[in-house]
């Protein structure tokens, strides 16, 4: 499509009803533009795999004007002179517009992403609204320390902005995930260009205009949308870019750090899972079949960190099965996610659900149990799939695949479960169920994850750091631990009397 075919609005009314007027073009330097070649992509609902409409896709000549906005509103006083008390009230300023704009928000994720409407509402919105608010309330609390060396000197750290910050979000929770990333890199003092997923690109650009009207300075907060191989790869690699946020496939991960090395850039990475739920045999079986269908089923399986591998004790093997399953059954609506009755929506694409469908076929063929599900009942659904008697070698139990997918095995021991919960290439997260407290905390100790739920499953919080070990990732996003990654410690000497 060429450039004077796509407007840099339009107005959109989904499938609910709900009407606004969308933004296509690129947000760099607090305005809506065409991308320099007139390149567009299209955004496909999963509902019904029809085109939602196009908007501009940036290359690596947008990305490039992106970065010299970003630049230039980092070294301007109106954002690097700003009171970090005033930084906080502009993210405080921008969550209440969320708030504010939230049936439009939450629909656009609905429709652009597949996600039930009573999900994006209650869960993802409110999850947004209330980091912009914590990192709102820590602008104003990131401190340095004295450190005592002896009398002759005085010796002070600064935790300073590390500058632009190169932002690349998934697909899975388009809204949730910019305000991840936005929300400490902000109030910190960083500059940002961020890129959307090309899947869902929609919210992250109407959250602009929310930027905007929030009052930010012109340059501090830019958007693209973009193709991965052509927009994320120039972020990655742009000399003019300090530092590199990146969450997504563990593939991906990799060409993300191979490309930031070309100026060393601060990076942190949120990849792939593979996450082990392991149920002792003096766990609460109901609790652990509610938590557990939680862990792998929210957002249709598509979570980095869903439980996707079930290790429960062979005295309690069949038990949980049988309960797990008729909980399923009975709990998860597979259906069209503008239904409020819906629990569980499409895959996000056509591509990923026959991915998903391609790993049920692998499951059978290596010999593991299909139980339940592997069927589809509509576009791009998936019912719940249930896989037991799995063994470690199978690839449904190293692989992620991302769906509504989980893989049931046994195990006779602590120290046997421990060991097999270890037996990935991916550490992002893990959840114990037993009653044992003495037991939960040393098996918590030795699980090889970034996280660790006891007696819960992906009840994860804004305010607790989140990220993995491994192929997992690197670094941490969420609460105070991610104020680190996006600042340098400075230290400064001063000589109170040491002469030479």
């Amino acid at each position: 499509m060429s450039e004077q075919e796509l407007p840099l609005f339009t107005e959109l009314t989904a499938p609910n009803g709900v009407k606004w007027n969308q933004p296509l073009g690129l947000f760099i330097n607090n305005e809506f533009v065409k991308s320099k070649p007139g390149e567009t992509l299209s955004t496909v609902s999963p509902i019904d795999d029809k085109e939602i409409t196009r908007v501009y896709a940036a290359d690596s000549t947008d990305v490039d004007e992106a970065v010299k906005a970003a630049r230039a509103a980092f070294e301007n006083p109106e954002w690097s002179d700003l009171a970090p008390t005033d930084r906080g009230a502009l993210l405080y300023k921008l969550a209440d517009l969320v708030e504010k704009n939230l049936t439009v928000l939450s629909t656009l994720d609905t429709w652009d992403a597949g996600k039930p409407i009573t999900v994006t509402k209650t869960e993802d919105c409110v999850e947004s609204i209330n980091t912009l608010r914590y990192y709102a309330g820590w602008a104003d609390k990131v401190t340095g320390k004295t450190i005592d060396v002896g009398p002759s000197k005085l010796v002070y750290t600064l935790h300073q902005p590390i500058g632009v910050c190169g932002q690349i979000i998934p697909w899975n929770y388009p809204l949730m995930m910019a305000a991840w990333k936005l929300g400490p890199a902000l109030a910190t003092g960083n500059t940002v260009v961020l890129k959307s997923a090309e899947q869902s690109p929609l919210s992250a650009l109407f959250l602009a205009q929310l930027v905007k009207e929030a009052g930010f300075p012109a340059g501090v907060v830019n958007i693209v949308s973009g193709f991965g191989k052509t927009a994320g790869a120039a972020i990655a690699s742009h000399e003019g870019i300090d530092k590199v946020a990146f969450t997504g496939s563990t593939f991906t991960g990799r060409a993300v750090m191979k490309a930031a090395s070309v100026n060393l850039k601060n990076i942190t990475i949120e990849t792939g899972g593979k996450s082990p739920l392991v149920i002792f045999d003096d766990a609460d079986i109901e609790q652990a079949v509610k938590w557990a269908h939680i862990g792998i089923m929210s957002n249709s399986g598509q979570v980095c960190c869903a439980t996707s591998r079930i290790l429960a004790h062979e005295s309690i093997y069949d038990e949980f099965i049988q309960k797990f399953i008729d909980y399923t059954t009975k709990t998860s609506v597979v259906g069209d996610p503008f239904d409020e009755d819906t629990s569980h929506g499409p895959q996000v694409s056509k591509l990923q659900f026959e991915r998903v469908m391609e790993y049920v076929e692998r499951g059978k063929a290596e010999g593991a149990k299909l139980l339940l599900g592997g069927t589809t009942p509509g576009t791009n659904l998936i019912s719940p799939t249930v896989f037991a008697d799995v063994e470690d070698h199978h690839t449904i139990s190293q692989e992620e695949v991302f769906g509504p997918f989980v893989a049931i095995t046994k195990f006779k021991t602590q120290e046997e479960a421990i060991k097999r919960a270890n037996k990935s290439s991916y550490g992002l997260g893990a959840a114990v169920f037993t009653k044992d407290i003495t037991r939960a905390h040393v098996v918590a100790a030795k699980i090889e994850s970034g996280m660790v739920w006891i007696n819960s499953s992906n009840d994860s919080h804004f305010a607790v750091p989140f990220g993995g070990v491994k192929q997992s990732g690197i670094g941490r996003e969420c609460g105070e631990y991610a104020l680190a990654n996006y600042t340098n410690a400075k230290a400064v000497h001063l000589n109170l009397g040491t002469m030479l």
